[in-house]
């Protein structure tokens, strides 16, 4: 406290928001402001609050802390309990000597404080600031929507850096993942038969990350209860806070990608020209993407990691099952599994637009003479196109659905349908009440 007393001597404006101080520490501030539900009890010299409270009629005691006196003064928590006390009171307890009663004191210290020269000049210190010309002050304060971006960009991009346990801890796990599998399906060649070993590799690989993913949700919970607050105080938008998250994401969900990718596939062999591993890392970084943006869907709807966890978990297996890989996606029935379920799937698209980039434009010799397309070679455990293009179509798809699942995002947000079903709840609930009541 006294290396902030001197930070302030320096020219400093330095707000500090205490509950209960000690003595010493309450000799330290200029100025002190005391609130009771909202409303202003006295705002000033620290010094003048002493005379301020005698004048009201509430003089602080003799070898009593002030601060100690302000908080029994205007918290309605000590009369609740005071009258515990009375009631429970025995032989060795006497609280009859006990007798302000705090809202009273509230009452009088307001009218005291409004009608004292300390409001007067605050009133007209106020006037004077809203009468300057100025951006902020035309805006009553309120930055703007770009702003607001820029500072939710900022706070979250420290919380990543300083949260270890959900974020870098995050990364180790991909990581231990790329190595883990780049290691088992390491010096597997590049014959024939080493067709069905890689589509496997590269299958597990896109799984498991995405699936790894889950252990983010209790810091997406964390962003949507903030958002939630400062949404309530009207310091946040739907918009902002969807663009605020997107940018803050990039730069971790990018490392994540291009360190895991490029150990993953050097690992296992895959082609050396350099627009193959970036586009690799690229697929991988937009899965992640929209990945994301399906994790705070959940989040947002859920608010609890347990449900979270699951409701996850069980998305990423289906997809997995409707990827195309444990069965040709042609072969699949087409109600539910086929469509709409094997189109909305990340695995889907990500790992089709991976082998395309692997094997088309390839040949596998058979024999000394003949030779086989790779895209030939792959149908027989993978069913992709020989397109030169079709790789990018299956990129734009997940772009797609990254921009689709924030869309969906944003209208669950700017509707508050955690809010309307709240009240939907509670409507129920009083329906079956009043009905049994009835009965």
């Amino acid at each position: 406290m006294v290396t902030l007393k001197k930070l302030a001597s320096t020219g400093c404006t330095i707000i500090f928001t205490m509950y209960q101080s000690s003595t010493e520490v309450f000799g330290l501030f200029d100025r002190i402001s005391l609130l009771s539900k909202g409303n202003t009890l006295f705002f000033g010299e620290t010094l003048a609050c002493l005379q301020h409270f005698s004048n009201a009629g509430f003089p602080c005691p003799i070898m009593q802390s002030p601060s100690d006196h302000f908080l029994r003064a205007i918290n309605t928590d000590f009369d609740r309990i005071i009258a515990m006390c009375k009631n429970l009171q025995d032989d060795q307890g006497d609280f009859s000597s006990v007798s302000m009663d705090t809202a009273v004191a509230i009452r009088t210290l307001e009218a005291t404080y409004k009608q004292s020269a300390d409001s007067v000049a605050v009133e007209s210190m106020i006037a004077k600031l809203t009468e300057k010309e100025g951006p902020y002050l035309k805006s009553k304060g309120r930055a703007s929507d770009a702003t607001r971006i820029v500072v939710l960009t900022w706070r979250s991009l420290l919380i990543m850096s300083r949260d270890w346990k959900y974020y870098w801890s995050r990364l180790a796990l991909y990581m231990f993942i790329a190595l883990s599998i780049g290691t088992i399906f390491s010096d597997i060649g590049h014959s024939l038969s080493s067709v069905v070993v890689r589509v496997s590799a590269i299958f597990a690989f896109v799984s498991f990350v995405i699936l790894l993913s889950v252990s983010g949700v209790p810091a997406h919970i964390d962003e949507v209860k903030i958002y939630r607050h400062e949404e309530t105080n009207q310091h946040s938008g739907a918009m902002v806070f969807l663009l605020g998250h997107f940018l803050s994401s990039i730069p971790f969900l990018f490392l994540v990608s291009i360190s895991s990718s490029l150990v993953f596939y050097y690992l296992i062999g895959l082609r050396n020209e350099f627009s193959f591993p970036m586009y690799f890392v690229i697929t991988i970084f937009m899965c992640l993407l929209a990945n994301e943006a399906l994790m705070m869907i959940v989040a947002y709807i859920w608010l609890e990691t347990y449900k979270c966890t699951l409701t996850l978990t069980f998305l990423y297996v289906i997809m997995m099952l409707v990827a195309g890989y444990f069965r040709v996606r042609a072969t699949l029935p087409y109600a539910v599994w086929t469509y709409p379920l094997s189109f909305i799937s990340f695995h889907t698209y990500a790992v089709q637009g991976l082998v395309e980039n692997e094997y088309v434009g390839t040949s596998f010799a058979v024999g000394q003479i003949r030779s086989i397309p790779g895209v030939q070679a792959v149908r027989g455990s993978y069913d992709i196109s020989s397109s030169a293009n079709a790789k990018w179509v299956n990129l734009l798809a997940l772009l797609v659905m990254a921009i689709g699942y924030r869309i969906a995002l944003y209208i669950l947000l700017r509707l508050n349908v955690r809010k309307h079903a709240r009240r939907l709840g509670n409507w129920r609930s009083c329906w079956s009440s009043m009905h049994s009541s009835a009965v």
